[in-house]
């Protein structure tokens, strides 16, 4: 196998597993203390990727100077409205709490489809985005890294970090870890857990909005583009073990990996198919995933 093309899959896979692992983020949050499955999530994602869109359209070079507060903002004050307004009520009915996601990701689509037309909109990167590093000599010579994309996995690892420090270091993250423990018992010495549950579901949403960025930045946004992602996001968060920041980036890593390298080997659909078979033959192995969060509340979920 041609090592050039090799190396390039893996670090598009990289690439891929970044935007995976934002998307994944707030997914692992939202189930992970709430025990909510969120099928809009994606178009959360979509979301952040046409704000982009619309700060380059207003702004011209300097957009993402725009575009990272506003899609974060954005896709975080739709997400305390749905948490506040639909999910808030169906607590402990997931398959309603499913179903009523569902349905807001279709209205979502439907209203990108309405505002923004049914084709994909394109996004070009910043001029200081738009080279490459390109290897020369050994064996790897002429295999190039695009800016773009360096940018993306960049972003990744400092999201990855922030909400690593503040699940760990900060006070919000220490009521954030009671209320997954156990939820009685931190409402008992005086966390409100209501007002907890909206911030963590609005942090994620907004962690999503940024995935969004990254993704315009490499690809063209369509109403569908979040649907094409929420699968594998859920995937990351079943991987890597529900509410574990760490597993998630682990898993991301791997199924961003394998799914690459599957794509360049044979074809799209097929590369689903064998990441899918993969998943679930790891799961037989490890059911919790590989880095699984202690949680009595998971425990009895």
């Amino acid at each position: 196998m041609d090592p050039v093309f090799l190396a390039g899959q893996l670090f598009t896979g990289l690439s891929v597993a970044s935007i995976l692992l934002l998307a994944a983020l707030g997914l692992a949050l939202s189930f992970g203390l709430m025990r909510v499955i969120n099928m809009a999530h994606g178009e959360l994602l979509m979301i952040g990727g046409y704000l982009t869109y619309v700060a380059a359209q207003h702004m011209g070079a300097g957009y993402l100077w725009l575009a990272f507060p506003l899609a974060f903002v954005g896709t975080a004050l739709l997400g305390a409205l749905l948490e506040a307004t639909i999910i808030r009520k169906l607590y402990g009915r997931p398959l309603d709490t499913l179903l009523a996601t569902f349905g807001v990701s279709l209205i979502l689509q439907q209203a990108a489809r309405q505002m923004f037309g049914s084709t994909g909109v394109p996004v070009t990167a910043p001029a200081w985005l738009s080279g490459a590093f390109t290897v020369h000599g050994g064996a790897l010579d002429g295999l190039t890294f695009p800016h773009v994309r360096l940018f993306v996995i960049a972003l990744s690892l400092i999201v990855l970090g922030a909400v690593w420090w503040l699940l760990n270091r900060s006070r919000f993250g220490m009521h954030v870890r009671a209320v997954n423990q156990n939820r009685e018992m931190a409402s008992a010495l005086g966390v409100n857990t209501r007002w907890l549950d909206m911030l963590v579901f609005a942090l994620g949403s907004g962690i999503a909005g940024v995935a969004g960025v990254g993704l315009a930045l490499i690809a063209p946004v369509n109403p569908t583009v979040g649907a094409s992602y929420i699968i594998n996001a859920f995937l990351v968060v079943v991987v890597g073990g529900v509410g574990s920041v760490l597993g998630g980036a682990v898993a991301a890593l791997l199924l961003g990996s394998v799914t690459a390298l599957a794509e360049g080997l044979t074809s799209v659909s097929l590369a689903q198919a064998i990441l899918l078979v993969l998943v679930v033959a790891f799961l037989q192995w490890k059911p919790k995933g590989l880095l699984p969060t202690q949680s009595r509340a998971l425990e009895e979920a």
